[in-house]
């Protein structure tokens, strides 16, 4: 663009000289060696402009002819270079597809048209093809090659992280991670594997700190990194709960004004104020969470806040969470809890009924069962609400890539993410049939079993075991089977109803002959009489 700009600056500088000249005509004379040369101004500029321009011609071909074994020579460079550049572009894009032969034909290519030291991506080329192929140490090899040379230390680095991350060598992927770090503190893989790294060994000072960096450099956005640095500030502080209640309170109370609805920071900071007997603050702090999020954890804390409370009070404390977050869930399940704790039992069951037709899961029903059993114990009742329950689906647990925890963690187990648990259904869990809505829980109601009568029990006669110890207690007692056959023998009390077997002409037994006994020698013992005698000493 300027050089047109130039060139039309020139031509319009040439057009209006020439027509100056020709408004003011005149003539010029030279004298040379006795020849006199007389031309008009206009020839003579004419003239000039030419021979000019002859002479830069003509230094142009000078100049062509003395360069042109550089210019043929760089030519042939060029062309090679560009060749070579064709060659590796291919074998990226088949490396990268997954073709390991190509990709090894066009490393080998690219490595006769082009210099390695003069460009580095001929060491990614083969590295990747290494990978693909399977020759893991020659990748690594190649990896560790490019780590120690500054212009591909980052490219090298991760490759080195990702093949320890794959052989499950997370202590040396932690170093890698480390070291791009330290001299390229930008990189969003580097700076979150050493995240999560120090999270995972615990380190929350490092990783808070590390946070923070990131934040400024505009690595991760804002609300991301406050997210984050209040689960990490959540960890600190259930560490420091039994040792220093005051500052995990203070981390607790920092990480719910970065998140106001993280349930596990409220319950620590409720548990820090506790600590210092300061039951007002502990229970604002868990009113203020369950207006945002209603959880099972802050019921339990602030229900049960002073240890020395009577039911009654707890009671209380649970119709005030309801209060709070009316027609949830989680709201009757805890007053039904407490009631069944108080004994108020039709309250108990109004409540847990209510939370069944709202949510229909196993937490409603077997609360159910445990109020019909303080309630009726009725086991067919009870069995009823436990059947119910087990086709009721599940209830939320913490969850964090499909590893269910009975508690919250900061980090998952599995992989290593922040803030990776989840208050959710477990999936894969075993659910039976449910019914949409609260068409189940209204069936379940519905079909409820009527309390079943206490059936008569019949006592067991007396008059029947006095004969019993009569029998085994007198001194001229028959011999076992004589023995038997007296007590089968023996009428029945009045008042006292035969077993229907022995009524049965088929069940009577006959008096056995003595033969086959032991001999009659008080010296000699005998098995049965001795088990007889023990069953006498056991009635």
């Amino acid at each position: 663009m300027i050089r047109l700009f130039v060139f039309l600056l020139v031509v319009l500088g040439l057009g209006w000289g020439f027509s100056w000249l020709a408004d003011r005509p005149g003539l010029i004379t030279i004298t040379w060696q006795d020849h006199l040369i007389e031309t008009s101004l206009m020839v003579a500029a004419t003239m000039v402009v030419v021979l000019i321009a002859a002479v830069m011609i003509l230094w142009w071909i000078i100049g062509v002819i003395w360069t042109s074994p550089h210019s043929v020579r760089r030519y042939f460079r060029s062309r090679k270079r560009d060749r070579g550049y064709q060659a590796l572009s291919t074998g990226l894009i088949a490396a990268g597809a997954g073709n390991s032969l190509l990709a090894r034909k066009m490393s080998l290519r690219t490595r006769g048209l082009l210099s390695a030291d003069q460009e580095p991506l001929i060491h990614l080329l083969e590295a990747q093809t290494a990978l693909i192929e399977g020759k893991h140490d020659d990748a690594r090899r190649k990896f560790e090659d490019m780590s120690n040379d500054p212009e591909t230390r980052e490219l090298g680095l991760r490759g080195l992280y990702m093949e320890a991350r794959r052989l499950g060598a997370n202590e040396a992927a932690r170093q890698y991670a480390e070291r791009a770090v330290e001299h390229a503190p930008y990189l969003p893989w580097a700076a979150q594997a050493t995240l999560e790294a120090h999270s995972q060994s615990g380190r929350w000072e490092d990783a808070i700190r590390l946070l923070d960096q990131q934040r400024m450099a505009n690595i991760i956005e804002k609300p991301q990194a406050d997210r984050w640095k209040a689960v990490l500030l959540t960890a600190k502080a259930g560490e420091r709960l039994e040792g220093d209640p005051k500052g995990a309170r203070d981390d607790a109370m920092a990480a719910l004004k970065l998140a106001k609805d993280l349930v596990p920071a409220a319950v620590i900071a409720a548990k820090s104020y506790l600590r210092e007997d300061n039951v007002r603050k502990a229970a604002s702090v868990l009113e203020g969470v369950w207006k945002l999020q209603p959880h099972p954890e802050i019921a339990q804390a602030y229900v049960r806040a002073r240890s020395g409370d009577s039911t009654i009070d707890r009671l209380k404390r649970a119709d005030r969470l309801e209060a709070l977050r009316p027609n949830n869930v989680e709201s009757l399940l805890a007053v039904a809890q407490a009631a069944l704790d108080a004994s108020e039992l039709k309250k108990a069951r109004a409540k847990a009924e209510a939370a069944a037709r709202m949510a229909p899961r196993e937490a409603a029903y077997l609360l159910l069962a445990d109020i019909e059993e303080a309630e009726t114990g009725d086991q067919g009742r009870i069995r009823h609400w436990m059947a119910q329950a087990l086709r009721a689906p599940r209830d939320p647990s913490w969850v964090a890539d499909g590893f269910v925890s009975e508690r919250w963690l900061p980090v998952s187990p599995v992989t290593g993410r922040i803030d990776a648990f989840e208050w959710k259904i477990p999936f894969g869990q075993v659910e039976g049939p449910v019914e949409e809505g609260s068409a189940g829980a209204e069936r379940a109601i519905a079909t409820l079993p009527p309390v079943a009568e206490e059936p008569e029990r019949h006592p067991e006669p007396v008059a029947s075991k006095v004969a019993a110890v009569e029998v085994f207690a007198s001194p001229e007692a028959p011999k076992p089977k004589e023995q038997e056959f007296a007590v089968a023998a023996k009428p029945p009390a009045a008042g006292n109803v035969m077993p229907q077997e022995q009524k049965s002409p088929e069940n009577k037994r006959e008096a056995v002959p003595f033969f086959g006994n032991a001999p009659d020698d008080p010296g000699v013992k005998d098995q049965h009489a001795e088990k007889s005698a023990t069953r006498l000493r056991l009635f």
